[in-house]
């Protein structure tokens, strides 16, 4: 399974939501980076994906984009190819 990052604050729904979608998958491990947690890291997302808002969801190298894109992308069923790879 690629690695899954994810940026993301401890208060945001949609960041929980995401990491309850990625675990209904199967995905055990991902790396959250905190973005309220230190300086410049919401500069980094931001710099990586070219969005403000948190999650900022990456399957390997590949942004995916937050909840909602993740979401869809299930739905079309390009998800599980991903986590396959």
């Amino acid at each position: 399974m690629p690695r899954i990052t994810m940026y993301a604050t401890d208060w945001c729904p949609y960041c929980q939501r995401a990491e309850s979608l990625l675990k209904a998958k199967g995905v055990m491990q991902i790396d959250k980076i905190m973005v309220d947690a230190g300086a410049g890291l919401r500069e980094e997302m931001i710099a990586r994906s070219g969005r403000r808002t948190v999650p900022q969801i990456f399957i390997g190298e590949r942004h995916v984009g937050g909840f909602d894109d993740l979401a869809a992308l299930d739905r079309a069923g390009g998800l599980d190819p991903l986590l396959k790879d």
